[in-house]
């Protein structure tokens, strides 16, 4: 069923294969330092890999059988990618969001047909979360939960494609498995994923998670270390090197100087990129990569870009 569902939609065949750019910085020193363009998904993130491969796995179980809706909470990019292929698969889908995600994305979620649940933001992402569970626990006739916290397809989409690009491009590019990886920490399907694949190749492999402020934060983010922090299920933090504070106005004005550059991107990139910068700096490292999760075309109502 799986195979089927493949065949029903193209737009499986044009997840992955993004490209890495490299990022030019005064402060990189001797270092360089690249990243995936996951805008070109098309669903517009890094998003769309796992959540693809968690609805490829649900139809083939059976999970979705009957009409049965599936059901996520999401800060964003991955109901986009729900919706979307959801969509495209003819799968009813539900998500619960947090109020305060951007409009941009909310209204894309809406256009593909998704029914929406939103949150009061001032609960934190965490709350979305908790309201998800309680919807699949109170109707599990009607909701089929699916997860990205808890589900191990998220990460393992990523240790078989984003890690395996990563690698391939960059020893295109350099001969050798990046020193240092950047990225943070939302469900942890990423980091786990990738950095797992990426610390095969390169055992003494340096991990740093950006790790945001609490409010407003950073969308797409989690601020963990806090007493009553959900820690996502599938995160393996023994990945974990180093943590590095971020707040919103930092990763705004680095998503702002990328933007200048020619990089269009949303502030998670941006976070990623200064949390890079900073360590790089120190003169450590040589192969640096990150993520540039999605676009910035979503962030427009938010005032990232006034």
């Amino acid at each position: 069923m799986a195979q089927q569902a493949r065949e029903r939609s193209a737009l499986f065949e044009r997840l992955g294969a993004t490209p890495l750019v490299e990022i030019e910085h005064r402060s990189l020193g001797r270092a360089r330092l690249f990243a995936k363009l996951e805008s070109t998904n098309p669903g517009g993130s890094i998003k769309d890999r796992p959540v693809a491969r968690m609805l490829e796995r649900a139809l083939a179980e059976g999970r979705l059988a009957g009409g049965r809706r599936l059901l996520d909470s999401s800060s964003g990019n991955a109901g986009i990618a729900y919706a979307m292929l959801g969509a495209a698969l003819g799968v009813p889908v539900t998500l619960v969001v947090p109020a305060n995600a951007s409009r941009e994305r909310l209204e894309r979620i809406a256009a593909h047909g998704a029914e929406l649940v939103l949150t009061d933001p001032i609960e934190g992402y965490d709350f979305a979360v908790r309201e998800a569970q309680r919807l699949a626990r109170e109707q599990p006739e009607r909701y089929w939960h699916c997860d990205q916290y808890g589900n191990p397809e998220n990460w393992r989409a990523h240790y078989e494609s984003t890690g395996p690009e990563i690698l391939a491009q960059l020893r295109a590019r350099l001969g050798r498995p990046p020193d240092l990886f950047v990225a943070g920490v939302g469900t942890g399907g990423t980091l786990t994923g990738v950095g797992r694949r990426l610390r095969e190749a390169n055992t003494r492999l340096q991990i740093a998670i950006v790790v945001p402020e609490p409010f407003p934060g950073i969308e797409g983010l989690k601020p963990l270390g806090h007493p009553g922090d959900l820690v996502p299920a599938i995160l393996d933090e023994a990945l974990i090197d180093e943590r590095i504070p971020i707040d919103l106005e930092e990763a705004a004005a680095c998503a702002r100087d990328l933007a200048r550059q020619g990089l269009f991107v949303g502030p998670s990139s941006g976070a990623y990129v200064s949390a890079a910068l900073r360590i790089a700096a120190r003169g450590e490292h040589e192969r640096i990569v990150t993520l540039l999760s999605d676009g910035g075309e979503r962030y427009v109502s938010t005032g990232l870009w006034s």
